[in-house]
């Protein structure tokens, strides 16, 4: 669960963000969209502990995980970045990485150094290294925005196969209007970082 009151964060006399109050209960999935400079990416640092507030309250329950919009591999290679992230028995890791690999179409680039991976392999492995996680809040800042197409269409299918079973709470930034169709998912439109609109589709949520 995530609660916001009062919240303020200014950059010298600028306001970039100013919530009076937000709500997200666990389990819901969170778009957030807005043009650049909406406030968008100050508030996920904010939640993810990274950026400091200045004013307000925040409130979270739970593991977070957090992927910023550039993250940085490992100087290794894309199998060892995986296995750096995963828990358990040597034999347990192993299998579980070549799941991973699969599922993120990175098995044909295991052995590869991950800092010379473009930009889209770069994001699916960065994707993967939080998603291997059983993180109980996501935040994913443009997790697709150096993906082509078919790397958009493929990243937006496992985060939607990962909050479905783990039940965890999203939220995801973008502005380009393409994200996953998930189950609960809350619309929250930010602009001059104010909530602009905030609207839930009917999938997934109680009469």
């Amino acid at each position: 669960m995530i609660k916001i009151n009062g919240l303020k964060k200014l950059y010298g006399d600028r306001t970039v963000l100013d919530i009076p109050f937000l709500e997200i209960k666990k389990g819901e999935c969170v778009i957030l969209t807005g043009h650049n400079g909406s406030g968008k990416s100050t508030l996920l640092r904010i939640l993810a502990g990274t950026e400091n507030k200045t004013e307000g309250d925040v409130f979270t329950k739970g593991q977070i995980y957090y992927l910023p919009q550039q993250s940085l591999p490992f100087n290794k290679s894309v199998k060892s970045n995986i296995l750096y992230c995963l828990e358990g028995r040597k034999a347990e890791k192993k299998e579980l990485c070549e799941k991973i690999l699969d599922a993120f179409n990175l098995k044909h680039l295991e052995n590869k150094n991950a800092k010379t991976l473009s930009g889209g392999e770069c994001q699916r492995l960065a994707l993967a290294r939080v998603l291997c996680k059983n993180g109980d809040i996501i935040l994913l800042d443009e997790p697709s925005s150096a993906a082509d197409s078919e790397g958009r269409s493929l990243i937006n299918k496992l985060i939607c196969e990962y909050c479905e079973k783990a039940g965890c709470t999203l939220i995801m930034t973008t502005h380009t209007g393409d994200y996953p169709s998930l189950k609960k998912l809350r619309i929250i439109e930010l602009c001059d970082g104010k909530i602009k609109a905030d609207t839930r589709e009917d999938d997934g949520y109680d009469a």
